[in-house]
């Protein structure tokens, strides 16, 4: 029921927009938190140094949420792809271009990418990082998805895992994207705050204007 709330929401909020309601393109990431509680599916990202689990989410090009799923911190970025990626194209059948950064597609390991154009014919591309630029970036294209994972952060119950299962876990994120695009429909009109909300808002008009 959940999620055919959120899926009729995200319609609504990109037929506002001026968009289709089936999305031809997504960015794809994952963050890792911390959990609070015991439960299953819970591991340790040592490129991180996180003990908890991973959020694995797609999101179309204004944010919005296409698909979750959350695991153990120790699951690597690529076998999170397959997962979110496996049977997408059965619910967006215009789905053909997948946004992601350079960990899930490298030159040791580049099996993603054919697995994703040999069965469910998307193409991935890398949006690779600067690296003579120390700290934050503002990437094309992965800004979007870094501001969505800010979305969810600002609500209490998501800045750690609170959820003894995963499944718990995937919901409470729709249960915040349902808000989200609950609040844009009434015209709830939030400010951006700091430097990098501000310049995603800027970001976010320009592609909205084009």
């Amino acid at each position: 029921t959940w999620q055919r709330v959120h899926d009729v929401l995200r319609g609504k909020v990109r037929e506002r927009d001026g968009r289709d309601l089936q999305p031809s393109a997504a960015v794809l990431d994952s963050q890792s938190v911390k959990t609070v509680e015991g439960g299953e599916q819970i591991g340790y990202d040592a490129g991180k140094r996180v003990r908890g689990r991973k959020r694995h989410v797609l999101v179309d090009t204004l944010g919005l949420l296409m698909g979750v799923a959350v695991s153990s911190a120790s699951v690597q970025d690529r076998p999170g792809a397959r997962r979110i990626l496996a049977g997408i194209r059965r619910v967006f059948p215009r789905l053909g271009l997948v946004w992601v950064d350079g960990g899930y597609v490298n030159s040791k390991d580049a099996t993603l990418v054919d697995w994703a154009r040999e069965n469910e014919d998307i193409e991935i591309v890398a949006v690779p990082r600067n690296a003579d630029v120390k700290g934050f970036q503002v990437l094309p294209r992965r800004w979007v998805v870094e501001r969505t994972f800010g979305w969810l952060t600002r609500c209490r119950r998501l800045t750690r895992d609170y959820e003894r299962k995963t499944a718990h876990a995937e919901a409470m994120i729709q249960f915040a994207m349902i808000r989200l695009m609950a609040a844009r429909l009434a015209d709830e009109h939030i400010e951006p705050r700091g430097p990098i909300e501000t310049e995603a808002a800027r970001r976010l008009a320009e592609d909205t204007n084009d």
